[in-house]
């Protein structure tokens, strides 16, 4: 037989071939093996189970708090007036669909430290002052007067729904101290330091407050929609016969209420929420 130069062509390319498929495969898994193996490599993956995430509102998050305090609502300012006996009972134990539980492991990078607490709620308290929401003559707190304890408003059937606060208040070490002018206690946003609610002693009488103007600004410091008058014939909504009540929009066709009120004789303004 004669072989053509074409055939040659032909036949080596079919020896190659038989080749190629014999061996090919194993050459190439060694060289892939060669590249990945005893190398770092990264890759983003999303996380499971993570998913989308809802972020709480304004009025949300005013209303998680306010329902976890509802429980503990005594008539007046208890504690401050010196008829509290146990302070802890006012975190005792909760029946219901919410809870409002002491956060013992401490906040998270995401959220206000105990370092900073102070600070941050010194520069709250200037813009309140500024809002008008709370008087001029307000002093600033320090970590030698006061405690502060974290935490976290849970909804129970929603436990994703939370809200982690610290409270604020004048340490009961000192009680001799002088109280003019002096915040008593206040819940602050562990996250973005807003003031939810505080109690303020103050040279202001009831007269000269505005419950209006402190609402509308307190409104806009919270990012909450317009306030609505409340409505109600009860006379013993509250301890003291000054103070006016409004609400806003909670969840669930559900609503927030919050209080403006002042206690004379202790010369207390307030600005509470409620359920």
């Amino acid at each position: 037989m004669k072989w053509t130069k074409s055939s040659m062509i032909l036949l080596a390319a079919a020896v190659l071939g038989m080749v190629f498929s014999i061996w090919g495969p194993e050459a190439i898994t060694r060289y892939k093996d060669k590249s990945v193996l005893e190398k770092i490599h990264t890759q983003d993956v999303e996380s499971i189970g993570e998913g989308y995430r809802y972020i709480l509102s304004g009025s949300e998050r005013l209303y998680i708090l306010s329902a976890c305090l509802n429980r503990q609502t005594q008539p007046g300012n208890v504690k401050n007036t010196g008829t509290d006996g146990d302070a802890e009972t006012e975190y005792g134990n909760l029946e219901g669909n919410y809870a409002f539980i002491r956060n013992r492991k401490g906040a998270v990078d995401s959220q206000i430290s105990e370092n900073d607490v102070y600070d941050t709620c010194n520069q709250e308290i200037s813009k309140l002052k500024k809002l008008g929401i709370l008087p001029q003559d307000t002093e600033d707190i320090s970590e030698e007067l006061y405690d502060a304890v974290l935490y976290s408003a849970i909804d129970v059937l929603e436990p994703g729904n939370n809200v982690s606060v610290w409270k604020l208040e004048l340490s009961d070490q000192q009680r001799n101290v002088d109280k003019t002018n002096r915040l008593m206690d206040a819940y602050m946003d562990a996250g973005d330091g807003k003031i939810y609610e505080f109690y303020v002693r103050t040279s202001l009488s009831w007269e000269e407050i505005d419950t209006d103007d402190i609402i509308r600004s307190y409104s806009e410091y919270m990012g909450l929609e317009k306030p609505m008058p409340y409505e109600s014939d009860n006379p013993l909504l509250e301890s003291t016969p000054y103070y006016k009540k409004y609400t806003f929009e909670g969840m669930g066709g559900e609503r927030t209420i919050v209080t403006v009120g002042f206690y004379e004789g202790i010369n207390e303004l307030f600005l509470k929420i409620s359920k």
